[in-house]
């Protein structure tokens, strides 16, 4: 069987019969597969960013201080980021399907809870287990798609629009949360319920079951590892969550992190040593994974930071209100998400060398163009232009990161190279969004006057800026030794070709045939 792209034609490709082609109608039931998967992470990002306008109404509604409330967000971005790595490797030793069935399901249960429960802790621990579910889901729907479709055009615009419609719902997040914030927060927690369970019951139906053979991975589990390493990350992220309170210069802070270098050591170690380990340390000698995870640090870090500093500065500085200041974001969710079905052949025919570094430089002057703000900033003269900067650069950046993180990734290693790239942005918009908050909070010294206020946010600004400048950094010397390896390659040798004899050969034959 040959295959082609989607604009244009190639070499011939010999694929088992089983592999979908792109020369070819995906069927139904492979289309469906692929939109059962993207509703999932559709619903995993928009969790992410949804609740931010509803907080004001959750703490009035529940009671809560303002540092009880940031762990209505951070809750589950601790167990989001923190047991993705797990999830990522539960995905390869259990079974995908099993995996991402059993998680998804968890997803609609936590998510019931949370609309339903009238007590802030019983909230943050359904926001704490709908991060853990998705910290299954993600990585177990990444690597459904990258064992079903062929590394190649195949793959490549499946993950283009799976990874698409993640980013799209982590931008539309904050539209929908200020639609549905004003009916009524709850509808932000109950309103993916029946989205979830639908797709479970689609789940059910379409996702294959596999074969023998591919009933989870082999190997053993790797206790110790599972322990320091998921250790690691749940205390860090939950120390930098907390220095927002407890001050960087704490001694539980400082103690904190000093525990956190121990249990990271220790995993290291760990992982060096034994026969099946969480996380092969050799997948990083791949140059385009690593580049990869830490392209993902800096695009969701940088965003995440973004996003909170632009809301707090469109609502207490600027006075809009919810659902105006959520609007201020469709452009950047609207490109993302009209440029989804498109984002497949754009891979293709410029690789995610390029594109990586191009969507890291489009979110770099996003927001060096958004520190123009002041006091008296228009929509049309500050915000619009960011925000298409920022859709332009989440379009190209986000899908580019997954790709790249999955090239050259055996079958059986799938899980772990999704969890390290998705682990990557959710630690990444944990470590970013604390320290931003604390610049905010020692630049405006507690005042509320628009000066004060534009003295917190562009420090903030320019450290959110500072990141996406290393991911610009690091992707385009990645391009640059793609470019200079591809250069050095040695050519397929083409062998000379007598004209003269072939000349006579054809005259010979011609001869014949009269």
């Amino acid at each position: 069987m040959t295959t082609a792209p989607l604009d244009g034609p190639t070499k011939p490709t010999q694929r088992p019969a089983d592999e979908p082609s792109t020369a070819e109608r995906w069927s139904p039931r492979l289309w469906g597969t692929l939109i059962v998967l993207c509703t999932a992470l559709f619903l995993d990002a928009l969790d992410v960013s949804m609740v931010g306008v509803a907080l004001p109404s959750i703490g009035t509604s529940l009671k809560l201080s303002t540092s009880t409330l940031q762990w209505v967000v951070s809750g589950y971005v601790l167990g989001y980021g923190g047991l993705l790595l797990l999830g990522g490797r539960a995905a390869d030793l259990l079974g995908r399907r099993r995996v991402f069935l059993v998680a998804l399901g968890v997803f609609a249960a936590a998510s019931l809870l949370g609309g339903l429960v009238d007590n802030g802790g019983l909230l943050i621990a359904a926001r704490f287990l709908k991060g853990v579910s998705a910290a299954f889901t993600a990585p177990a729907g990444l690597s459904i798609i990258t064992t079903t479709f062929a590394e190649g055009p195949a793959r490549n615009r499946a993950l283009s629009i799976y990874t698409t419609c993640g980013a799209s719902g982590f931008s539309l997040g904050l539209v929908l949360s200020g639609l549905l914030t004003s009916a009524g927060w709850r509808w932000t927690f109950l309103s993916p319920v029946p989205v979830a369970l639908i797709a479970l019951v689609f789940a059910i139906r379409l996702i294959p079951r596999p074969k023998a053979a591919e009933r989870g991975g082999s190997g053993g589990y790797d206790v110790a590892g599972a322990i320091t390493g998921t250790g690691a990350l749940l205390l860090l992220v939950f120390t930098v969550t907390e220095a927002q309170s407890a001050g960087w210069a704490s001694l539980r802070t400082i103690g904190s992190l000093v525990v956190v270098a121990v249990l990271g050591a220790a995993f290291l170690l760990i992982e060096t040593r034994t026969a099946h380990p969480l996380v092969r340390l050799g997948i990083f000698r791949n140059g385009s994974v690593a580049r990869a995870n830490v392209a993902g640090l800096t695009i969701m870090g940088s965003y995440a930071g973004f996003q909170f500093i632009a809301t707090l500065y469109l609502q207490r500085l600027l006075g809009w209100s919810a659902l105006e200041m959520a609007f201020a974001f469709l452009p950047t969710g609207a490109l993302v998400a009209l440029s989804a079905p498109r984002m497949g052949a754009i891979v293709d025919r410029f690789g995610t060398s390029r594109l990586l570094p191009a969507g890291s430089l489009a979110l770099l002057l996003g927001y060096a163009l958004f520190l123009r703000m002041d006091a008296h900033s228009s929509f049309l003269v500050l915000v619009l232009p960011s925000m298409l900067l920022l859709g332009i650069g989440f379009a190209l950046a986000f899908p580019s990161a997954n790709i790249a993180a999955t090239d050259g990734v055996a079958d059986d290693e799938q899980g772990l190279a999704s969890g390290l790239v998705n682990t990557a942005f959710q630690v990444g918009s944990a470590l970013v969004l604390a320290a931003a908050t604390a610049v905010i909070t020692a630049g405006s010294h507690g005042g509320t006057s628009p000066q004060a206020q534009l003295a917190g946010y562009r420090p903030a600004l320019l450290l959110v800026t500072g990141v996406a400048l290393i991911g610009v950094s690091v992707t385009a010397v990645g391009a640059v030794l793609d470019r200079r390896r591809a250069a050095a390659a040695p050519a397929t040798p083409v062998p000379d070709y007598d004209y003269s004899r072939a000349a006579a050969a054809q005259l010979d034959a011609a001869a014949e045939r009269v």
